[in-house]
């Protein structure tokens, strides 16, 4: 068992974590460390504590897209089945908008830029595992840096495209990959540092006639030192 894994949440911590409640959705904080579907050994998982989050209706609500295991913020979920179609269709025509915070080991020069970069499957034994590969899907992602410090970077990644892995695969071949990825960067197999990724913001155009839904996730606490050593006041 990997040091970093989080136990099952109970109903009281998975609720304590629910950002945003309406009729069609949730959104919840989720937390790094935890997988959001159950893997093929079993072990903790964030959906077998959705029953948790009926808050009156007969089913529990389903995933209308997914954080890698060691992301944590912002998690949309569809309450019904007629919500989570329409949820997945603007995911999918990228409608949704996402920002995500990230601590960068060096960093680019710049102050903001955009990665066009395709990304093609690393190879079949390693399933979602990506690289850059001029013949792979679209990919772009626009960053800008929000503080620096102590030889990392803290800048706001917006994935304009949906790619697996897409930020950290950017980001480590861009030659400043994100603090503790064990995958593209240079973070350990087991152990400190956790991977310093994190859904900040998500707006969700749910309804035609009302302001989008926008909600922010706060800082998880293993970022906590490298963003405040990169100017960070806590908000």
């Amino acid at each position: 068992m990997q040091l970093l894994d989080v136990p099952q949440l109970t109903a009281d911590e998975i609720l304590a974590r629910v950002l945003h409640r309406d009729g069609l959705m949730l959104i919840i904080d989720k937390p790094a460390g935890l997988p959001v579907h159950r893997g093929p050994k079993g072990g903790a998982n964030l959906e077998d504590s959705f029953h948790a989050l009926c808050f009156g209706l007969p089913r529990p609500p389903v995933l209308a897209h997914r954080l890698d295991k060691d992301t944590s913020g912002c998690l949309v979920l569809g309450r019904h089945r007629k919500a989570t179609a329409s949820l997945g269709l603007l995911f999918k025509h990228g409608k949704i908008g996402k920002t995500y915070w990230t601590v960068v080991e060096g960093g680019p020069a710049e102050d903001a830029g955009t990665i066009d970069m395709p990304l093609g499957r690393l190879n079949a034994e390693r399933g979602w595992w990506q690289k850059p590969d001029p013949e792979g899907q679209k990919a772009i992602t626009n960053w800008k840096v929000m503080g620096r410090g102590d030889g990392f970077t803290w800048l706001a990644m917006e994935p304009v495209t949906g790619r697996t892995h897409q930020l950290r695969v950017h980001s480590a071949a861009t030659g400043w990959p994100i603090f503790g990825d064990n995958i593209y960067g240079n973070g350990p197999r087991f152990g400190e540092p956790k991977l310093h990724l994190h859904s900040r913001e998500i707006v969700v155009p749910i309804s035609r006639n009302k302001e989008p839904v926008r909600v922010v996730a706060p800082a998880p606490p293993h970022m906590h030192e490298k963003l405040r050593a990169c100017g960070w006041n806590g908000e």
